[in-house]
C-alpha cells in the first residue's frame, strides 16, 4: 500500500476509534454549546466593547466558544487520548508495527483538524440561529480558515508535547486542565476583557497562543481587524510544540 492510501486508512482508523467512544465525543461537542448557552443566559444581555466596535455579549461567545472548541479538540482531547493510549501500551504496539511514527502522528492531527472544523461549523450554525451571530464570508472566511487550520494544527502539536509532562493518564485531566483553563480566562474566551482588565493579564495572555486564536476567531464572526501577526504566532507555538514533541515524545508507559 503507498504512503497517501496507507495514511488516509490511519485517519479512518483514528476517526473509528474516536468515535467507539462515544461518550467522550459527545461531551467533546456538548461543552461548547453548553457554555454557549450558560454563558449567554448569564451574561448575553450585556455589551462587549472590542475596540471602537460594540457588540452583543450572545454574539461574542459564539466567537468565543468556537475557539474554545478548537482548543478542546486539538489539545486537550489529543493530549489526554495519547497519554492514555500510552498507558496502555497501545503506543508500543503501534511503534511495532510497520506504520511510520509521522504517519500515525500526522492522522491524529488530521482527524484533530476535521473534528475542529465539524465543531466550528456546529457552533456557528447554533449561533447564527438562535443569537444571530455572523457567518464568515468572502475574505474574511478565507482569513478566518486559515487561522482555523493554523490554530488547529498548532494545538495539537502542543497536545502531543504536554504528554511529555505527564507521567500518568491518572495525572492527564489535572496537568492538561491546568495549563489551558487559566489561559483561557486570561484569553477572554470565557469571560470578555473590557477597558479596565489590568495591563499585565493582558501581557501575561498575549504571550500565549489562546489570546491570538481567539482574536482570529473573533474577527471572522464579529467583523474586528484581522491581523497576520496573531497568525505567525500561534504558528511559532505550533512549531515548538512539534520540535517538543520530536524530542521528548514517549512512544511508551512511563516506569
Amino acid at each position: 500500500m503507498n504512503r497517501p492510501a496507507l495514511f488516509a486508512t490511519q485517519v479512518r482508523y483514528v476517526n473509528k476509534a474516536y468515535w467507539r467512544n462515544p461518550a467522550s465525543a459527545f461531551f467533546t461537542f456538548a461543552f461548547p454549546l453548553m457554555f454557549l448557552v450558560i454563558f449567554t443566559s448569564l451574561l448575553g444581555n450585556g455589551k462587549v466593547h472590542i475596540g471602537a466596535l460594540v457588540v452583543k455579549q450572545s454574539t461574542y461567545y459564539v466567537a468565543a466558544m468556537s475557539a474554545f472548541a478548537v482548543v478542546t479538540a486539538c489539545y486537550t482531547n489529543v493530549a489526554m487520548n495519547v497519554t492514555f493510549q500510552r498507558d496502555l501500551g497501545v503506543l508500543k504496539r503501534i511503534r511495532g508495527t510497520p506504520i511510520p511514527s509521522w504517519l500515525y502522528l500526522g492522522a491524529r492531527v488530521v482527524h484533530a483538524l476535521l473534528m475542529a472544523v465539524l465543531l466550528v461549523l456546529l457552533t456557528t450554525a447554533f449561533g447564527a440561529a438562535f443569537y444571530h451571530a455572523h457567518v464568515p464570508s468572502g475574505t474574511t472566511l478565507l482569513r478566518f480558515l486559515v487561522m482555523l487550520a493554523v490554530g488547529a494544527g498548532s494545538f495539537a502539536a502542543l497536545g502531543f508535547a504536554i504528554t511529555a509532562a505527564i507521567p500518568n493518564s491518572d495525572a492527564a485531566p489535572a496537568v492538561v486542565n491546568a495549563s489551558v483553563l487559566p489561559l483561557l480566562f486570561l484569553s477572554g474566551v470565557f469571560i470578555p476583557l473590557g477597558n479596565g482588565t489590568p495591563a499585565w493579564i493582558r501581557w501575561i495572555a498575549k504571550i500565549f497562543p489562546i489570546w491570538h486564536f481567539a482574536r482570529g476567531m473573533e474577527s471572522g464572526f464579529l467583523g474586528t481587524h484581522f491581523s497576520w501577526n496573531d497568525v505567525l504566532v500561534v504558528g511559532i507555538w505550533g512549531v515548538a510544540g512539534l520540535v517538543l514533541a520530536i524530542r521528548h515524545f514517549s512512544w511508551e508507559p512511563r516506569v
